[in-house]
């Protein structure tokens, strides 16, 4: 018996760890997105989700689908038509009564039989509160490959869907792939993607499935409906301007600093990471790849040092300003405008600077 060592042998490649596709999956082909509707009102996160839909399918020279789940008459047909103009060449429509109000088990029944009926191989969903749930159940019913909260989006050599989100804490960057299940899945968070811009007078065609559903058959039921803006979360995703404190504002109670300018601004207010870790500030405020992704016109950061799951989170902000006391804050590679100060000093005198000139610009509407 020899006492050499067997020579070492590297990790399989990708390529290599590739099976050949199922038979059953061949005939899959088209990019599909999930238009979240409730209410009548179509998530912006859809949208975000066609524009990157769009370029997924160039790349594989196939159609896009926007699929559009409801109740007669809720805005079904109307959101199917507002799809072609962010880039929708198909629109699956599915209208039944029970579809109403979103319940998983309706849903799921309906988007799987849509996808036994007409096999796409790129399914997408906002990483919302509904895209989450409905999402993981579908895969599960699928017995597919599901992307939870991608950064990025792209197709690989071999024209398979490489999906990129955060892991370890939002430190790496990990690309993930379903080699050999149709259809590829992956959900992606609100403001990560642009919103295309509107293609106006385009036209599509629009696709009327069926489904068995029945009432009795479904074990949840709606009692009421709570809309977003009776509650007192935050909406940081969609707005306009975005004031945030670090630890660099040394306490709890400094955050009402960041509160006060932002109530002049008529914008919302958040925290790094770190704040929220302390107890600080609840987790809905928490900005960052590993909280909320933010696309402002303005984002204000003060006192915070800008660690990469930050920066990721806020870098799609149309302007950024700075107020840190190191000159050296990864913070400051992305913005716009720096403020070298203590922002406990500073923030103080900027809110009132904006809340003369605010007051003083309504005195000239209101004279005018």
């Amino acid at each position: 018996m020899s006492d050499t060592p067997p020579p070492a042998t590297s990790a399989p490649s990708r390529a290599a760890m590739k099976k050949e596709l199922p038979e059953r999956f061949k005939a899959h082909k088209n990019v599909w997105v999930m238009v979240e509707l409730e209410r009548g009102q179509v998530h912006p996160v859809s949208w975000e989700l066609m524009g990157e839909g769009r370029k997924l399918a160039h790349k594989l020279g196939v159609e896009l689908a926007a699929v559009v789940v409801g109740a007669p008459g809720m805005g079904t047909r109307e959101a199917a038509a507002e799809s072609f103009v962010y880039g929708a060449d198909i629109a699956y429509l599915v209208e039944n009564p029970i579809l109403a109000d979103y319940r998983n088990e309706s849903y799921t029944k309906t988007l799987t039989d849509l996808v036994d009926a007409h096999k796409p191989e790129i399914l997408l969903l906002g990483a919302t509160n509904l895209g989450r749930d409905l999402a993981g159940s579908v895969a599960t019913t699928l017995l597919t490959g599901l992307t939870a909260d991608c950064t990025e989006l792209a197709v690989d050599a071999d024209k398979s869907l490489a999906a990129t989100r955060p892991t370890f804490g939002g430190s790496l960057l990990c690309t993930i792939y379903t080699l050999n299940t149709r259809p590829q899945m992956a959900t992606v968070r609100p403001r990560v993607m642009p919103t295309p811009a509107r293609q106006e007078g385009r036209a599509g065609r629009i696709v009327e499935h069926a489904v068995d559903l029945r009432e009795d058959s479904i074990v949840t039921k709606v009692l009421s409906f709570l809309p977003d803006r009776a509650s007192q979360k935050s909406n940081l995703a969609f707005a306009d301007v975005v004031v945030a404190g670090g630890l660099g504002l040394q306490s709890a109670e400094n955050l009402q600093l960041v509160r006060a300018l932002a109530g002049v601004l008529g914008g919302e207010w958040g925290c790094s990471r770190p704040c929220v870790q302390k107890g600080w500030a609840p987790a809905d405020r928490q900005i960052g790849q590993t909280g909320k992704t933010i696309r402002p016109k303005l984002y204000i950061a003060a006192g915070i040092s800008g660690a990469i799951q930050h920066r990721v989170g806020v870098e799609g902000a149309d302007l950024i300003v700075a107020i840190n006391t190191d000159r050296n804050a990864p913070i400051l590679d992305i913005a716009h405008f720096a403020v070298a100060t203590d922002a406990v000093r500073f923030l103080p005198a900027l809110t009132e600077a904006f809340r003369a000139r605010v007051s003083l610009h309504s005195r000239d509407r209101l004279a005018g």
